[in-house]
């Protein structure tokens, strides 16, 4: 599985990144986390509001910082 976290590095971006590593260290999960900073690769993912949370090349969520519950949900946990 492959998550990246889209955002310019803002707070909320920041949080969100944080939230997932944290998901996935407490659930020993094999995931490939990165980071996009880029804005023309995050406008090229037709994401317009970040952060955003793309999991295999689908946007799951945009534009607010997922709960713990969120992200689980989101991995399939």
């Amino acid at each position: 599985m492959e998550i990246k976290v889209l955002g310019t590095g803002c707070a909320k971006c920041k949080t969100t990144y944080q939230a997932i590593e944290k998901v996935i260290k407490e659930n020993n999960l094999d995931v490939k986390l990165t980071k996009v900073e880029d804005i023309v690769e995050i406008l090229n993912s037709g994401v317009m509001a970040t952060p955003a949370v793309v999991v295999d090349g689908t946007v799951k969520m945009k534009g607010r910082v997922p709960s713990e519950n969120e992200v689980k949900q989101i991995l399939g946990i």
